[in-house]
């Protein structure tokens, strides 16, 4: 081939042809068609170049590689159609010096590469002979034992090279790279890597294909012998017992289990098999595996990452609570920003006082995701085995609460409510907190032991959520998996709205009443909050709200026409008898030892009324009320700063000399317990020993130090609340309650005047009036 000649360009889509090797294909391209007519015109002889990219039809020169084939057309001919089927053989690799446009066609500027000779002889050419005949044993297609002769008919290793590599089923790409490959020993190097690699993949394909075969001998063989243990069953006449066994055969196949859980269903059905049908073991054996085979191993419901969605539905459900909406709001973002439907490491924990909505919101969550809800209470629950199940050597042995709730959910990924988990109890049995622990645990969960199971199941797509009224009663363990969202209780407005929006319509729709037939007016409503509940939630209000529909029911069943419209607080007392509660509990008139505390409780906010009296005695301090012992040492400090402070207050420095003094807290019968109450002892105490009267316009709540310190107090919105219901016009609180004061409406706040102190000094001055006007 002389330096440089010009010849015509055939571009190939799929075909690399390497020197030495006769290839045939088919052109019909007019770029190829015009290219082979130019060259059959003179020489026959082309420049034979992939394309980069198959799909282009026209390729211009930057799409084609840079070295081809210098080849000549052997054999041509025209087909019915106007292609060209050809014969080429490949002579000598040449490298593109140049692309020139022609009128249809391309022509090239080929320039030869030169190869130096080298022997096909040495190490390397044994180990690629080995490679050769290990893969041609493995690949057993006859048409390729003609390739184990090129060796001996080749003595130009870069000939031997092209050979092989031509008869080989190489990919494409890995054709071009051997083309290019100038030397003869990169050439040799990949194709031993490729045979080597290609020996691998054979022996790997031959072992999966013996297992395949074993596994179908395996089928064929149980295919027989269930056959013929139908027969026998057929003799026997239990017929049923084998079609029941097929059954549990097609729902094991179906159910979608992991490779262990599986094999323990097909362990279990073979034991199954082998027992007598009405055996109490086959019974065993047949309730495990339908609780196996019912368990959702892989369904999952579709979620809803939709946010705005979910504030709707949140809103729809829920008025008020909207520092609680947000967070739940924040907890679905994260999961549905992590894909998988799970916020890792968060488990939210609703707190607050019955009838607040802590499970309905549960319920949202699960509406607002497009999950299924289930809902497991807590309350009283002792034995372990309820949360791990019982073992199946137990006689009445089940699966625990959680398998079971995931078995009617249907789906692995529900919302779980795990009710009152603050009423959790432990006993000889287990401790059922104990195993709440890995539950809620997201580096645990993934595997959970059921003990009736004894097969690991992964709870970790669950979106688990508890509720609590109150957080002393949580294990401390358990408390520090969870992620408190306290719901405070709802102020008069907000029951107001609640009751109108959610309570009456569900109330009329449950008793078959329609609008027109029982109508409440807005001042009935606010009279039904005011007089007749006395709550943190709206549990009670929805009571006396289906109350109010029964007796109309009444009405209607004797008279089907009659309508009630209540427009005034008259109006439903004559529906619903006198009021229960009074509208404002505080002390009309200032009086000597007596002050007004707020407590915080479960049900929400209380009054808290502490009477002091100085009597004559031996210096003993009374207590009566039913205090606790965090009361009573309430009590004591606020003694022990009142006499430490004796001479400030204008007292004697023997302050108790010849007298007693003697506290009481009414409603005797309820027990009373909290730090908050210590200003308000102090204030009593303080009035009762000085003679001056507290004021009866104001109520407190705070903690006080043997130094006379107010120091901060929590549940401020259920106490503020029941200032107000109380008639309370000032409130004292401790300085540095400002993240507890967020929590409180503004409507609220802008009723109440909230005065914050810091020293038991602060306190007296607002509380104690002075002492001529006691004395008046």
């Amino acid at each position: 081939m002389p330096k440089s000649e010009s010849l015509p360009v055939i571009p190939l889509r799929d075909v690399v042809v390497l020197p030495g090797a006769r290839v045939p294909f088919v052109a019909g391209r007019p770029a190829s068609l015009q290219a082979e007519r130019a060259a059959l015109a003179v020489d026959s002889r082309v420049f034979l170049v992939k394309q980069r990219d198959g799909e282009i039809r026209e390729p211009a020169p930057k799409d084609l590689h840079g070295v081809g084939t210098v080849g000549r057309i052997v054999e041509h001919e025209e087909l019915a159609d106007g292609h060209l089927r050809l014969l080429v053989e490949g002579q000598a690799r040449a490298s593109a010096a140049r692309f020139i446009k022609q009128d249809v066609h391309l022509s090239v500027d080929a320039e030869p590469i030169r190869t130096k000779s080298s022997r096909a002889r040495g190490r390397a050419v044994q180990e690629l002979v080995v490679n050769l005949d290990e893969y041609l044993s493995l690949e057993a297609q006859p048409q390729l034992d003609e390739l184990r002769e090129l060796p001996t008919e080749h003595s130009d290793l870069g000939q031997l090279c092209d050979a092989l590599a031509s008869g080989l089923p190489v990919d494409i790409e890995l054709r071009q790279e051997l083309l290019e490959a100038v030397a003869p020993s990169d050439r040799l190097e990949r194709l031993r890597s490729w045979l080597e690699s290609e020996s691998e993949r054979l022996r790997l394909d031959r072992q999966l294909n013996r297992k395949v075969e074993s596994q179908l001998e395996r089928s064929q063989r149980e295919f027989i012998l269930r056959e013929k243990l139908k027969a026998i069953r057929s003799e026997l006449g239990a017929e049923n017992a084998g079609d029941e066994l097929e059954q549990l055969d097609e729902r094991i196949a179906k159910a979608g289990m992991p490779e262990e859980a599986e094999a323990r269903a097909r362990e279990e059905l073979l034991r199954l098999e082998s027992m007598a049908p009405m055996t109490a073991e086959a019974s065993v054996s047949r309730t495990y595996l339908d609780w196996l085979v019912s368990l959702p191993w892989t369904q999952r419901s579709e979620t809803v990452p939709d946010i705005a969605g979910a504030r709707r539905i949140l809103e729809e459900d829920h008025h008020g609570l909207d520092r609680v909406k947000e967070r739940i709001l924040e907890h679905l973002a994260v999961a549905s920003l992590r894909g998988d439907g799970t916020a890792r490491g968060s488990v939210l924990c609703l707190v607050g006082p019955p009838g607040v909505g802590k499970t309905s919101l549960g319920r949202s969550i699960a509406r607002a995701t497009g999950r299924e809800f289930v809902r497991i209470s807590l309350g009283g629950v002792r034995d372990e085995a309820e949360i791990r199940g019982h073992r199946r050597t137990y006689v009445g042995a089940y699966p625990g609460r959680l398998i079971q709730g995931l078995k009617r959910a249907g789906a692995k990924n529900p919302v779980f409510m795990l009710d009152e988990v603050d009423k959790l109890a432990s006993d000889f049995r287990g401790d059922p907190a104990a195993s709440l622990l890995e539950v809620l645990d997201p580096e645990q969960n993934h595997g959970f032991l059921d003990h009736y199971l004894d097969i690991e199941f992964d709870l970790s797509e669950v979106m688990f959520c508890c509720t609590a009224n109150v957080v002393d009663g949580i294990p401390p363990a358990l408390l520090d998996r969870l992620e408190l969202i306290r719901l405070p209780g709802y102020t008069a407005e907000e029951k107001v709205e609640i009751a109108e929006r959610f309570l009456l319509p569900r109330q009329l729709e449950e008793h078959g009443l329609s609008a027109k037939q029982l109508r409440l007016r807005r001042p009935a409503v606010q009279a039904l909050v005011s007089g007749y509940t006395r709550e943190a939630g709206v549990r009670g209000l929805e009571r006396r709200l289906a109350t109010a529909c029964r007796k109309v029911a009444v009405r209607v069943a004797e008279k089907p026409r009659t309508k009630l419209d209540v427009k005034t607080a008259a109006a439903l007392e004559d529906l619903l008898g006198a009021p229960e509660h009074r509208q404002a509990e505080a002390e009309s008139e200032p009086q000597v030892g007596l002050a007004q505390g707020l407590s915080w409780s479960a049900t929400g906010g209380q009054l808290l009324v502490v009477e002091a009296a100085v009597l004559p005695g031996e210096g003993e301090l009374l207590v009566t009320g039913q205090l606790g012992s965090v009361m009573k040492e309430s009590l004591q400090a606020a003694v022990s700063h009142a006499r430490s402070r004796s001479s400030e207050l204008g007292l004697p420095d023997k302050l108790l000399d010849g007298r007693d003094v003697h506290v009481h807290v009414p409603e005797g019968a309820i027990p009373k317990d909290g730090p908050s109450a210590g200003i308000t002892l102090a204030t009593a105490v303080i009035s009762a020993l000085t003679g001056r009267k507290v004021r009866s316009d104001l109520a407190m709540t705070g903690e006080i130090t043997l130094r006379g310190r107010v120091l901060p107090v929590g549940g401020l919105k259920e106490k503020l609340l029941a200032a107000r219901r109380a008639g309370v016009g000032t409130v004292i609180l401790p300085a540095g309650c400002e993240r507890e004061l967020e929590e409180v409406p503004d409507a609220l706040r802008s009723e109440l005047e909230l005065v914050e102190v810091t020293s038991m000094d602060e306190v007296l001055d607002l509380a104690l009036l002075p002492a001529e006007k006691a004395a008046s």
